[in-house]
């Protein structure tokens, strides 16, 4: 009981208020997440359109959401976290009911365009916001590690519900979408507190007026707000930092093979005469996964440098979808899904904490935003790429070409994690630094 006691401490202790309000509106909403996930599947069999329709469609939703990306990562800096974060929820519930009645190709495409547009300009913000709240070192990792437990708690009952939602028709998965990400931005607009730095350090200038260093944190804040040389050059900063440009182009990889789960996956399930229950029975075991490993995964893997950590999940995740050259049956899915998953547990938080430590307080918006093109890209190229696979040659060559991308990418990990994690140890005793520095102040 005192071991349990411990594990739970450990686990969800120390972490801010404000911090769990966020967290239970990431729940919230990945609860409805019925329509991303079962866009590619929704297109081809209820619909009853082809594999390059639904492939365009869901590269359609990239583009939008790559597009949305960068430009989140701005206005978290420039107009604030909370403002960005709300406003693009209740755009993005818009949005999903809009498809929901599309039809056409053509607004099929639109549709999902703006959904993209919509629903990833949160992302940043929301990614911002935990950094500016959560401390340094590994309360930070733990916390991105939680977010992402709640963001699979919540996709394991979406999944396990698709079967029951689609009793009242396939428009009902769009409404209770929508209806869950409007209800996640009316608990962050009424529970949680505007983190954007340059107000706290503006608070601070004001309370000690005659303190020279807040004083230079206020002006570091305006800078911040206005996007002025003095902030950093604003995204140009970020995109010449190369090592974290490679890090994320490697993300990239992983990612554009991870996403064959929403695209390559459900394709060659409805091709095989597989129902939508299924189809979402199979996926839920992601979420479930997720939700029982997560966090002892998290607390075993932190003692590893994070480069290694990366080229491992790296690998696993390529594995993953490896074993499904050797077959397409129910048992072969379900073990794609166990064995991909292990991998997504490994690399997902460290990805991160790794974008939160090497960035900036007053570009941590702008790293998010460009963190976030490594997720928005692959959802351009993996469903095009999957989809044109899948209808030219079948599935074997594109589950062979996966884990053989995945293979590259845990190479290129393995070479650049040594300058990866001297970023991160300079990263973390700047911040440490800093943290004493205010303490005295």
């Amino acid at each position: 009981m005192v071991r349990l006691r411990s594990a739970a401490s450990s686990t969800f202790g120390g972490l801010p208020g404000a911090f769990w309000w966020i967290w239970l509106g990431i729940l919230v909403n990945r609860m409805g997440g019925f329509v991303l996930p079962f866009l590619a599947f929704y297109v081809t069999g209820p619909l009853h359109r082809s594999a390059a329709l639904a492939g365009a469609v869901t590269a359609l939703f990239g583009v939008g959401a790559a597009t949305s990306s960068v430009i989140g990562g701005v206005l978290a800096d420039r107009v604030g976290r909370k403002p960005t974060l709300v406003g693009s929820l209740f755009a993005n519930a818009a949005t999903i009911v809009a498809l929901g009645y599309a039809r056409s190709p053509w607004l099929l495409g639109l549709g999902a365009l703006a959904v993209g547009l919509a629903a990833n300009a949160s992302r940043p913000a929301q990614s911002a916001m935990i950094a500016d709240l959560v401390p340094v070192g590994a309360d930070r990792v733990r916390a991105f590690a939680l977010a992402f437990w709640a963001v699979n708690i919540g996709f394991a009952v979406s999944m396990s519900a698709v079967g029951l939602v689609t009793r009242f028709g396939f428009l009902a998965l769009f409404y209770a979408d929508a209806a869950t990400t409007a209800l996640c931005a009316v608990l962050i607009a009424a529970m949680v507190r505007d983190t954007t730095p340059f107000e706290a350090i503006e608070a601070a200038a004001v309370g000690t007026a005659g303190n020279s260093a807040a004083r230079a944190g206020a002006e570091r804040a305006k800078a911040a707000r206005t996007g002025s040389r003095v902030a950093g050059d604003g995204l140009g900063a970020v995109l010449r930092d190369r090592p974290f440009v490679a890090f994320v182009a490697t993300w990239f990889v992983v990612l554009a093979v991870y996403d064959q789960c929403q695209v390559g996956v459900p394709i060659a399930m409805a091709a095989g005469g597989l129902s939508a229950g299924t189809f979402g029975r199979i996926s839920a075991i992601n979420g479930v996964l997720i939700v029982l490993l997560q966090m002892p995964v998290t607390r075993l893997l932190r003692r590893y440098p994070e480069g290694r950590v990366l080229a491992g999940a790296s690998l696993v995740i390529g594995a993953g979808f490896g074993v499904l050259a050797f077959g397409q049956s129910i048992a072969m899915y379900v073990l794609c899904v166990v064995v991909m998953t292990l991998g997504e547990i490994g690399g997902t938080p460290p990805a991160q904490a790794v974008t939160a430590r090497l960035s900036p307080d007053h570009l941590r918006g702008r790293y998010q935003g460009v963190y976030q093109l490594s997720w928005t890209t692959s959802q351009i190229v993996a469903p095009l790429a999957g989809a044109a696979v899948i209808g030219s040659y079948g599935g074997t060559p594109l589950w062979i070409g996966c884990f053989a991308a995945s293979a590259v990418a845990a190479l290129a990990y393995l070479r650049i994690g040594a300058h990866l994690e001297h970023r991160v140890a300079a990263a973390r005793a700047v911040e440490q630094q800093s943290a004493e520095l205010a303490a005295v102040v």
